[in-house]
């Protein structure tokens, strides 16, 4: 079955060839990969053209990680749908462990470990945690649909805002032991630039309480 693979990349031509590399290393088969360019300054959308298929490159003006992840779920075409950012790792296996779980009314995650690289050599950061990140999530397409898209009115907490709706629509949550995302820690971490936007997690937390007393 299909397993449609969302890649939202804004200036990430130092990075994105490491992460669709991790994708193709799962071995399934069919995938597709859909690499979002949200207006990047630099060559991320002639790489992600340059891969060839199953990656396919659709560009749009800068909108945020939101607005590019709901643009690679509108062009997607597979039963099952993923994310990863342009900057992360999957580890091998990951897809495989997590197809063995699913079903039509799971959200599957994982654990993520943080690494960084120094002087050409890489080190973890920490031990490996639970992880219900974008990164990690495998969902059916039918399950994300119930829950709709990432909001596009936040700079930061549009997964955290997914999240909670899902929950609210009944979408199971299930999180497996084995770590499945290596989280690239770096200076162009997009969550470092986008501080000033920390108020949106209390807008996100705010929404979630009145929608819920509303319910």
């Amino acid at each position: 079955m299909l397993v449609s693979v969302i890649v939202p990349a804004f200036d990430a031509e130092r990075y994105l060839r490491a992460a669709v590399a991790s994708i193709l290393a799962q071995r399934h088969d069919p995938i597709e990969i859909i690499v979002v360019d949200d207006g990047s300054s630099d060559g991320t959308h002639a790489l992600a053209e340059s891969l060839g298929p199953p990656v396919r490159a659709i560009s749009q003006p800068n909108a945020g990680p939101g607005a590019a992840r709901n643009r690679g779920v509108e062009a997607a075409r597979g039963a099952w749908l993923a994310f990863l950012d342009a900057d992360d790792l999957w580890v091998p296996g990951k897809i495989a462990s997590q197809r063995a779980v699913l079903d039509d009314e799971t959200a599957v995650f994982g654990h993520v470990q943080q690494f960084t690289e120094r002087e050409g050599t890489v080190v973890d950061l920490g031990a490996a945690t639970a992880g219900h990140h974008v990164g990690t999530m495998m969902i059916a397409r039918k399950a994300f649909d119930r829950a709709g898209p990432f909001r596009t009115d936040l700079r930061l907490g549009e997964f955290v805002d997914w999240h909670m709706r899902a929950s609210d629509a009944g979408i199971r949550m299930k999180t497996l032991p084995e770590v499945l995302l290596r989280r690239r820690v770096h200076g162009e971490n997009f969550t470092i630039h986008m501080r000033p936007h920390s108020a949106d997690f209390a807008r996100v937390l705010k929404d979630a309480l009145d929608r819920r007393r509303k319910g």
